[in-house]
């Protein structure tokens, strides 16, 4: 009898329930959140509500089921948190819809946010189902590659690439636009993690001593000149400074994750910043963007087209929250231009207070920290770089857009993930959610066959 109890222990999917409990309570809190924004802005509830709260809550369940028969060992909390954000988002974006039919706008963001959802959860789902190992990818690091490249230049198109708001990242084909950048940062993820993989020894071991430090031969610099240069290709071609940042950051840190060796972010942090001040100073772009960042409160730049109106009315509105928040509904978020994509977080600040604001950050540390926890606990080299890889680009993506809202950094054109609206970014993040749980489902095999190769 005793022998057959770990058997039975082993078959009881624990992560699972605890999966399912996280799961009930981020749909009450996403209903709650739509309850309370109907009956502050209409005073009583409409069946709308079930439009926004059903699909994501039947999905959430249909992926939770998924795992269960697939990947019953996945993270038990990694879908929850991105049910809890997402469900965030839309609930933010209907409440910003309400506000502009009552202010007779017309250009509303609710249904087509819930049709992305809609379709990013099922894609999520079908890498689960489909991507029995995410293991395959290695074969593919070149490939990905010059897919990643490729979309990262595809804005840059004459024919299909659109500019928006002064940034080119869009492509376009009629009325529907795409921002290829964000399917950009996971291909890229691929390559630099099976890059790194095979170069690791080369770029940790190899080079001259000076002062104490090891410094890596020219030809092992040659990759981080190479990203140094794409990076900074992106922000004059595309005139984003963000996205610059977010690859180069993130090949810097797979770099030192993959070696151990500090001198390749101080190295590169060196380059960037360099590069960027150089940019500053020649384009004028990337000088207004600073300007307005140092002095936004100037009239110069508050009055200039493109000047720093958005970010000041952004920390207005920070402010008018407060500590408790104004609550759902009752703020006036729309007085911020493009309150439901790149102003997102300033209008979930005003309604939900510095301690909402603290909650939402401590989601993204939570998502962020299960993902790091999936990569340094996997005994597999390039599963532990892309797990790595893709949980920093959800870091650095949080704190580039959250740091320009706030004044910590320069403002920049990206989104803030799973919460912003946007198609294409929901739709990256939400395939990281799925590679995430794949690649956790597998910890446990790959220690046994690593074991299984030891003896």
């Amino acid at each position: 009898m005793s022998g057959t109890l770990p058997r039975i222990v082993r078959v009881i999917p624990r992560n699972r329930n605890i999966e399912a409990l996280l799961l009930l309570f981020a749909v009450g809190l996403n209903a709650f959140e739509l309850a309370q924004i109907q009956l502050s802005l209409l005073e009583v509830l409409t069946p709308e509500l079930f439009f926004y709260w059903l699909p994501p809550a039947i999905l959430a369940f249909v992926i939770h089921v998924i795992l269960r028969q697939r990947a019953s060992e996945a993270d038990p909390m990694i879908l929850p948190i991105a049910l809890v954000l997402n469900g965030l988002g839309l609930s933010m974006i209907y409440r910003l819809d309400l506000g502009s039919i009552a202010n007779g706008g017309t250009e509303l963001f609710g249904v087509k946010q819930i049709i992305w959802t809609v379709i990013a959860m099922a894609v999520a789902a079908a890498v689960i189902i489909y991507v029995p190992s995410h293991l395959f990818l290695r074969r593919y690091v070149y490939v990905s590659m010059f897919i990643g490249i490729a979309l990262l230049l595809a804005p840059s198109l004459p024919l299909i690439g659109r500019s928006i708001n002064g940034a080119r990242l869009w492509i376009g084909i009629g009325p529907f636009t795409f921002q290829p950048g964000e399917l950009a940062k996971i291909a890229l993820t691929v390559f630099f993690a099976g890059y790194l993989v095979t170069r690791r020894e080369s770029l940790a071991l190899v080079g001259r001593k000076i002062l104490g430090l090891r410094i890596p031969r020219a030809r092992e610099l040659g990759p981080i000149l190479v990203i140094w240069a794409a990076s900074l290709l992106v922000l004059i071609l595309q005139r984003d400074l963000g996205t610059s940042l977010l690859y180069f950051g993130l090949f810097i840190v797979l770099v030192y994750v993959a070696t151990g060796r500090s001198i390749y972010v101080i190295v590169g942090l060196t380059m960037f910043v360099t590069g960027a001040l150089v940019a500053s100073r020649f384009m004028s772009y990337v000088s207004g963007r600073f300007d307005s960042w140092l002095n936004p409160f100037d009239s110069k730049n508050y009055d200039a087209v493109g000047g720093s109106y958005q970010l000041a009315q952004g920390i207005f509105g920070l402010a008018h929250g407060n500590l408790l928040g104004t609550g759902l509904g009752g703020g006036i978020p729309h007085l911020v231009p493009l309150a439901e994509s790149d102003f997102i977080i300033a209008s979930l600040g005003e309604e939900l207070g510095l301690i909402g604001m603290f909650a939402i950050l401590a989601m993204y540390l939570l998502f962020v920290s299960r993902g790091l926890r999936i990569g340094f606990n996997h005994p597999d080299d390039f599963s532990k770089l892309l797990a790595t890889g893709l949980s920093f680009v959800i870091a650095l993506q949080c704190f580039i857009v959250i740091g320009g809202v706030t004044r910590v950094v320069p403002l920049t054109g990206l989104t803030t993930p799973l919460l912003a609206a946007g198609g294409s970014s929901l739709l990256a993040n939400w395939i990281i959610v799925g590679l995430l749980l794949r690649i956790s489902d597998s910890i446990g095999a790959g220690e046994k066959s690593a074991a299984g190769g030891a003896r």
